[in-house]
C-alpha cells in the first residue's frame, strides 16, 4: 500500500511539474503559487470545493481577468492615442476585447489543453478559449500583481495583435453598426427570423431584414444572432459606401 501511494505521489507530483513548466512558457516568468492556475482550468463541472466550501473554478478568475485586461488596455490607448475623445477610445477597446478576439488568443495559446473537466472538450461552446484566457490573467494578476499582469497583456496581446490603424477599420458588429447608421438616418429596419430548417435534420433560422420596408438581405445560419450578423454584413456591403461616409 505505501508503494502505491509513493507511486501516485510521484505521478501527481510529475503532472504538477509538468503544469508549471507548461505556464511558466506561456505567461513568461515564474509563478509564485501554481494553485492560481490550476484554478484558472478548473471547469464548474468537476464540482470541486475549497475548504470553506466555495467553488473552485475558473469563473470568478475570468471577472478579475476582463476588469484587468479592459483597464491595461485602456491605459495603452490612452497613452497612444491622445487626440481620442472618450467615444473613439471605449470602441477600439471594444474592439481590442471583443469575444471573437479573446477567443482567437486562447487558441493560438492552445490553452483548452489544460482544462480539468467532466465535459468533453468538444462539447464545449467556442467562447470557452476566451474565457480562459481572462482567466489566466486573473490569475497572473492574484499571484504576481498590476505590473506582470501588464507585462504578460502587453506582450500576448498588444505587440502581436493591437494596429491602430486597421482596428479603426474593424467592424466588431455588423448589425449593431447597421442599426446605429439606421437610426442617425431615420430609416426603420425590422429583422424578420424565422425557423428554416433544413434536410439534414440541423435546426437553423432564417432571417429577412428590411430597411424602409424593403427586404435588404437574407441569411441562414444555427443561432438567430449569428443569423442577424450574417444579414446585417450582407446589407453593410450594399449601403457601405453611406455608412462608411458617416463614420
Amino acid at each position: 500500500m505505501k508503494i502505491l501511494k509513493n507511486i501516485f505521489k510521484n505521478s501527481r507530483s510529475n503532472e504538477d511539474g509538468i503544469f508549471f513548466g507548461e505556464i511558466q512558457n506561456i505567461i513568461g516568468f515564474k509563478p509564485s503559487s501554481i494553485q492560481y492556475y490550476q484554478k484558472a482550468f478548473t471547469h464548474r463541472s468537476t464540482n470541486k470545493m475549497d475548504f470553506k466550501g466555495n467553488p473552485m473554478n475558473y469563473e470568478r478568475l475570468e471577472f478579475l481577468g476582463d476588469a484587468m485586461l479592459s483597464a491595461v488596455i485602456a491605459a495603452y490607448l490612452y497613452n497612444q492615442v491622445p487626440t481620442g475623445d472618450e467615444g473613439y477610445l471605449t470602441k477600439m477597446r471594444s474592439k481590442i476585447v471583443s469575444r471573437e478576439h479573446l477567443n482567437e488568443l486562447g487558441r493560438d495559446l492552445n490553452l483548452i489543453r489544460f482544462v480539468e473537466s467532466k465535459v468533453p472538450t468538444q462539447h464545449f461552446g467556442e467562447n470557452i478559449h476566451g474565457n480562459i484566457f481572462e482567466a489566466l490573467i486573473g490569475a497572473i494578476f492574484l499571484d504576481k500583481g498590476y505590473d506582470y499582469c501588464q507585462k504578460f497583456i502587453h506582450k500576448c496581446v498588444i505587440i502581436p495583435y493591437v494596429d491602430i490603424a486597421k482596428l479603426e477599420g474593424k467592424v466588431i458588429s455588423y448589425k449593431s453598426l447597421l442599426i446605429e447608421w439606421c437610426q442617425k438616418e431615420k430609416k426603420s429596419f425590422n429583422y424578420d427570423v424565422f425557423d428554416d430548417n433544413g434536410i439534414d435534420g440541423q435546426k437553423y433560422f432564417g432571417v429577412k431584414l428590411s430597411i424602409d420596408n424593403k427586404v435588404i438581405s437574407k441569411a441562414r445560419a444555427t443561432s438567430k444572432k449569428k443569423a442577424e450578423e450574417k444579414a446585417s454584413q450582407r446589407a453593410y456591403f450594399v449601403f457601405q459606401e453611406m455608412i462608411d461616409h458617416k463614420q
